[in-house]
Formats: structure tokens, sequence, C-alpha cells
């Protein structure tokens, strides 16, 4: 959805049960997720969201994008998934750059598509998934 008179643009990822809403806009190059920039995350997490950020530095060359995302449901570790997947797609709609949705394939396919895996439903009377109940045969 664009907004033509601030020229905003909403774009959506999702990770298991975590939903993110990324709104992009031109701006100085703030990424905020749920209020909080993305700098004050533990290191593995700012590295996974910095990810499509440094692809398109070099691609484009710049980084002016400002980016509000915001992240309901799932885990920390989902939430953080949906945010790189949703920045993601909304910095190729935003910029309409075909050279930038090439890069984010080439590095990682889901960068643009979401993970469709879900937990496999337990079944009837078992304790687990895939674990079967332990017989004796004494």
């Amino acid at each position: 959805m664009v907004d033509k008179k601030q020229n905003k643009l909403t774009i959506s990822g999702k990770r298991k049960t975590a939903i993110a809403k990324a709104t992009i806009c031109e701006g100085k190059g703030e990424i905020l997720i749920n209020k909080v920039p993305y700098e004050n995350f533990d290191f593995f997490k700012k590295l996974i969201v910095n990810e499509p950020v440094e692809i398109t530095k070099k691609v484009l060359g710049g980084f002016n994008f400002d980016i509000r995302v915001n992240v309901r449901g799932g885990g920390n570790e989902s939430q953080i998934a949906a945010s790189r997947l949703a920045i993601a797609r909304a910095l190729v709609e935003f910029t309409k750059s075909d050279e930038l949705k090439k890069a984010f394939s080439d590095y990682d396919k889901n960068l643009l598509v979401a993970d469709t895996r879900r937990k496999e439903p337990y079944k009837p009377g078992d304790s687990k998934a895939r674990r079967k109940r332990q017989s004796s045969f004494r």
C-alpha cells in the first residue's frame, strides 16, 4: 500500500506465527523494530537484521531509508526473521530495483520468500509428533 502524499510503503513478512509490518520512506537510514533501534539488539540479532541493509548499500551505493517495523506474535527469533523478511521486501518494492532483488535472491532466497515450515502436529495417542510409544516384547 503506497501513500502518495508522504511516499510511504507498508509491506509484511511472516515467520511461524510472527507477523512483521514494515513501513519504509526516504530518510536518514534509521531502522526501528517495535520502536527500538536495531543497534540495541544483541550481536547476532543485529547481524540478521543488518543483512538486507548491507546488501542494499553495496548494490545502490547507499542507504537513505527510514524503516519502522511493527512485529507481533511468535518468539524472539521468529520476530527477527519476520522483520528481516519485511525489511528486504520493503526495500525491493520501494526502490523498484531488479538488481537489488537479484542480489537478495543470490545471497539468500529467504530474504524475499517466506519460510513456510511449521511445527508438525501431534498424532493421536502419542506423546510427540514423531516419537512412538515404547513397547516391551517380554
